[in-house]
């Protein structure tokens, strides 16, 4: 399974009509860490789980969501609610409470991914403001039973292959 995470669009619509409409064949699931700036119903929006961010005034989104895909359960928040800006530890108490083995949040606009006590952890950046690089990044997550292949992709130039990162899962007992 694919699942396509964007974060921090802060107003992007065609932008996001362009990502939606370039991996739409490719991926199975659309999230937005939240920051969008726009309205529940906005067309750049349909197919995406979406939650609210700290500047998401006029949206309705809820604050956090958990999906359960392909034997996976998967947190998605914004992040400021956990202070994600000065510490995960919040962020990965909450991602225990909810059994999650992949959380996915924004706020920072610092991509990143790590894996913490077997959870993984995604920032895909932010497609408008990113901070620490030059690169409007959002990432694609293959997931399959035993690894996680993260890639890195910029808005305009695409996949960036040297950012590539593979996850090894722990097996189940």
């Amino acid at each position: 399974m694919k699942i396509l995470i964007v974060s921090d669009s802060h107003g992007l619509t065609e932008e996001l009509q362009e990502i939606k409409a370039r991996y739409k064949h490719e991926v199975q699931m659309m999230i937005h860490c939240g920051d969008s700036e726009l309205q529940a119903d906005e067309e750049a929006l349909e197919n995406f789980v979406v939650v609210q961010g700290n500047c998401d005034f006029i949206g309705t989104f809820p604050e956090d969501i958990v999906k359960d895909v392909g034997g996976h359960r998967i947190f998605v928040t914004h992040g400021h609610r956990y202070g994600v800006k000065s510490t995960l530890l919040n962020l990965s108490l909450r991602a225990q409470e909810m059994a999650a083995k992949i959380v996915c949040f924004g706020h920072s606009h610092f991509l990143g991914a790590e894996m913490i006590d077997n959870i993984l952890y995604i920032n895909p950046g932010s497609i408008r403001l990113p901070r620490g690089r030059i690169e409007k990044t959002f990432v694609i997550l293959e997931v399959s039973q035993n690894e996680m292949k993260l890639y890195v992709h910029d808005l305009t130039h695409g996949k960036l292959d040297k950012l590539t990162q593979v996850f090894t899962l722990p097996k189940s007992d």
